[in-house]
């Protein structure tokens, strides 16, 4: 694996990062979605990567999550598995395949490995799907769980805005992150709730708890790909952190070249055979 900027190039597995949280040692967690960005991704030393539901805005355009299937799911998750070695990958179950009934959550957990490879599955919910996630992990399928901010239930939320901070949604954030603990998740994430709501249940569960706009008291973070090399434009929530403007530089090599193609100057006499 010459090249790889983490120094660690042992396969990331389910069991390494309750090692990682026993130890304190903090996890990076990243969307990707295509084969060449989970390439870099990995190769710098990501240790989860998550091929998320987000892809639905990301790169169908999409309002929300919630347009995206199954089957694109699948192929943004095979495209990934091909470029990682090392992370641990997860995909996101889409909308509508596991909240029907426990047969056909597990149905279409067992299709998104048999077909992408991946590492393990990321579901939204509680005590509302906790039958579903017993029975996928019966199957022999990794989940991680999504608490907190539910781009899935958008239409029931009406908002983005933060969630649990009154005590009543607190305490069910609370009860519904050990269910998952105990129906056997091996990971949780919490999106965009206090954080020292974040933070007690982090302490609470011994399985890592990652954080997106959950403060810094949780045991790893993970971010939008897109968002944090600054791809995107005009989207800057509280706690998006761009390590980069892809904007900028993109949008200024794509002039440069349009600029040569107008003037004749590209190609020139080295760039021909």
């Amino acid at each position: 694996m010459a090249g790889y900027i983490s120094g660690d190039t042992r396969k990331v597995t389910t069991h390494r990062l309750v090692e990682m949280k026993q130890r304190g040692e903090k996890i990076s967690m990243l969307t990707s979605y295509d084969y060449t960005t989970a390439q870099i991704v990995d190769a710098a030393g990501v240790d989860v990567i998550l091929v998320g539901d987000s892809a639905s805005n990301v790169m169908a355009g999409n309002v929300t999550t919630l347009p995206i299937t199954l089957d694109q799911m699948i192929y943004h998750g095979k495209s990934v598995v091909r470029g990682v070695k090392r992370a641990l990958v997860v995909v996101d179950m889409p909308f509508g395949t596991y909240q029907t009934s426990e047969y056909e959550a597990v149905t279409n957990a067992i299709k998104i490995m048999k077909i992408s490879h991946a590492d393990a599955l990321k579901l939204e919910g509680g005590e509302e799907i906790i039958d579903a996630v017993k029975k996928i992990i019966s199957a022999g399928i990794p989940i991680m769980g999504h608490l907190g901010l539910m781009p899935q239930s958008i239409n029931k939320y009406g908002t983005y805005t933060v969630r649990a901070k009154d005590n009543e949604e607190a305490e069910k954030l609370i009860r519904d992150a050990h269910l998952l603990e105990e129906a056997g998740c091996f990971g949780l994430v919490l999106e965009k709730i206090p954080a020292e709501l974040a933070e007690r249940v982090a302490k609470e569960l011994t399985i890592p708890v990652i954080g997106i706009g959950a403060g810094g008291g949780v045991d790893g973070q993970v971010l939008v790909v897109s968002d944090m090399l600054g791809m995107t434009d005009g989207f800057s929530p509280r706690f998006l952190r761009r390590y980069a403007d892809l904007h900028s530089v993109m949008m200024g090599a794509i002039g440069q070249y349009v600029k040569d193609v107008k003037q004749g100057e590209f190609p020139n006499e080295n760039e021909q055979y």
